[in-house]
């Protein structure tokens, strides 16, 4: 039996936000550094020309990744259906450039904005759990126009407080019954919320479509405390043949650091994060 090669990928947000079109030249780097893919955060979809973008990819041999998160003015719990418009809105944007890209799936929390976090009433959360379901079936059916599956991705407790752990997430896809609304996991989140990784993974099982990782501290897979041993047998357990991305930030965009909470470097540079990071994950999947 032919074993299929492990496809590792490294997001952008590892050297800038937003991405644009110009961001097509850290796409030499990452292919020298011997990753497959490229994961592309879609801030803005007006900024990135698809063309140019697709060409690109071409002629660096690499695959892409969508991954797609909602600000302040996109939220489908919220009362408010300015918001819920607002999100659907820019959700159609960044499907359209994933079926121009060629790629299957899109990625993310497309629930609610990143860092809605808050104690409210069990009636309150009924409200806002009732409201995901609603929207997201909708959003799964603008997601089948572009032949798109739809990998929802929660979240640790101080980012989300809808869904925070593998099993929110199959909860919220039981409520919302679509076939193209699957999982992402992200090793972070996961090292935060979960109880036991390994289970959590084997929870999610063919649902699983794409994978994230970063140290528990948001630094270079491998130097810090993640149960990475554990991580690896969980995904063998359900036969994974995903993607494993490197995601983390650069503290040299201020808004950006400041949105995820990085205070200071978490490598030399980022070109050493990137290739470390990539040469524990081929040696630990």
């Amino acid at each position: 039996m032919i074993k299929k090669k492990r496809t590792f990928g490294v997001s952008t947000w590892l050297w800038h936000s937003p991405f644009t079109t110009a961001s097509v030249s850290l796409l030499p780097k990452i292919k020298e550094m011997d990753f497959d893919l490229v994961e592309i955060p879609v801030e803005n979809p007006e900024l990135i020309d698809v063309v140019v973008v697709k060409k690109a990819l071409e002629e660096n041999g690499l695959e892409a990744s969508i991954c797609i998160v909602f600000g302040d003015d996109k939220d489908l719990t919220s009362g408010d259906e300015g918001l819920h418009k607002n999100g659907f809105a820019h959700a159609e944007k960044c499907f359209a450039l994933a079926e121009a890209l060629g790629v299957s799936y899109v990625a993310g929390p497309l629930y609610a904005a990143v860092g809605k976090a808050r104690l409210v009433s069990e009636e309150e959360k009924k409200k806002e759990w009732g409201r995901a379901v609603i929207n997201l079936r909708i959003l799964s059916g603008i997601a089948r126009k572009y032949n798109l599956d739809i990998a929802l991705e929660p979240l640790n407790r101080f980012e989300s407080d809808l869904i925070n752990t593998t099993e929110d997430v199959l909860c919220l896809l039981e409520d919302i019954n679509e076939d193209n609304m699957k999982i992402v996991l992200d090793s972070f989140h996961m090292t935060i919320e979960e109880q036991d990784i390994r289970t959590a993974i084997q929870n999610a099982g063919d649902r699983l479509i794409h994978i994230q990782v970063s140290e528990n501290h948001r630094g270079i897979p491998g130097t810090g405390l993640s149960p990475w041993d554990e991580f690896a047998k969980g995904l063998a357990d359900v036969n994974y043949q995903g993607a494993i991305v490197i995601e983390s930030f650069t503290p040299e965009n201020r808004e950006l650091a400041a949105a995820v909470n990085i205070w200071k470097k978490l490598a030399p540079n980022q070109d050493e994060f990137a290739r470390k990071g990539l040469a524990f994950l081929k040696k630990t999947f």
